[in-house]
């Protein structure tokens, strides 16, 4: 994975944004993603519990804080 994961995604979604629980959203954004295509998730905090669902699922994913109150999470479509 980048050494920069927040430059290279394909998608971006902010839940930051999201009025409510952000599980859906995040499931319909990774449910759009071509094989080798990248979600990048930006979050208030560590998404913890989001991480063995994207294990299930195939997906490999890098987490990055990058302040307080902002995580990344690029998400990638192995």
């Amino acid at each position: 994975m980048s050494a920069d994961i927040h430059t290279d995604a394909d998608e971006v979604l902010d839940v930051r944004e999201i009025d409510g629980q952000p599980f859906d959203p995040i499931m319909t954004a990774l449910g759009e993603l071509s094989e080798g295509e990248t979600l990048l998730l930006v979050n208030s905090f560590e998404p913890e519990p989001l991480y063995e669902v994207l294990t299930e699922r195939g997906f490999e994913y890098e987490t990055e804080q990058r302040g307080p109150r902002k995580w990344h999470v690029r998400i990638e479509n192995a």
